[in-house]
């Protein structure tokens, strides 16, 4: 099995709003986000790629027209969006572009990632 990654950054607002008020995640605030993209294929293509990793910046489009320096709660159209949440959102758009997509990592700080995969 061939596998291939590549990642995106961006930096979003959010708010975990059904954390009690107590709780710092629930007052507004902001991450530096990596995205991690994950393709995996028994075979390659006819020029030895997984997927060729330009095809890839269509991704980095959407993360800049949706998603960066926005408020996630709006883009999600929810109170409390979550890491997790967010990578399977964006999991959903990646699945639908290519078939080969395993995986979508999300990471808000450089100690922590929420994954999601089908």
């Amino acid at each position: 099995m061939f596998t291939i990654s590549k990642q995106f950054h961006f930096s979003a607002s959010h708010q975990l709003k059904k954390l009690p008020k107590t709780h710092p995640c629930a007052r507004l605030h902001g991450h530096n986000y990596v995205v991690e993209i994950v393709l995996q294929s028994k075979k390659l293509d006819e020029f030895g790629f997984v997927r060729d990793y330009t095809e890839l910046n269509q991704l980095k489009q959407l993360i800049k027209e949706k998603l960066d320096h926005r408020h996630l709660n709006d883009v999600l159209g929810d109170d409390c969006v979550t890491a997790e949440q967010l990578a399977r959102w964006i999991y959903e758009w990646c699945k639908n572009q290519w078939p080969e997509v395993v995986a979508v990592r999300v990471s808000e700080t450089p100690k922590t990632w929420a994954e999601y995969r089908a």
